[in-house]
């Protein structure tokens, strides 16, 4: 594996595990269905410059591509200025989301990942 593999495999461990272990500590404090609705409301825990975004709710033929799209968007728009942000971006979209879409989300992060890194070796 070269190192641009393994260092997107390491990102991917790393934003899954701080993920869950976010999500569960959310999931004690109070019943995670009810704070996901049809609206997509944002958790009430997410702060900083992904406060104040707007959810869409989208139905899509390429999950891959849109999430891919979608979290370019909100990089270039909202601006994602370090890996703390990242992060805060991954769990919006995961809570957004139903498990069935998180590998999609996941595969989407790694590919953004793994395309900057590219471009910052070159």
């Amino acid at each position: 594996m070269d190192v641009v593999a393994e260092k997107a495999e390491e990102t991917k461990r790393e934003l899954m595990k701080k993920t869950r272990k976010k999500m569960k500590r959310n999931n004690e404090n109070k019943n995670w269905l009810s704070r996901i609705s049809f609206s997509a409301s944002l958790p009430d825990d997410v702060h900083g410059v992904f406060a104040d975004s707007v959810c869409a709710v989208k139905i899509s033929m390429d999950p891959f591509s849109e999430m891919r799209e979608s979290i370019m968007e909100m990089i270039r728009v909202v601006g994602v200025h370090d890996w703390s942000e990242m992060e805060e971006l991954v769990y919006c979209y995961i809570a957004l989301n139903s498990s069935e879409v998180h590998g999609f989300i996941e595969d989407a992060f790694l590919s953004l990942c793994s395309s900057f890194s590219s471009s910052m070796n070159s």
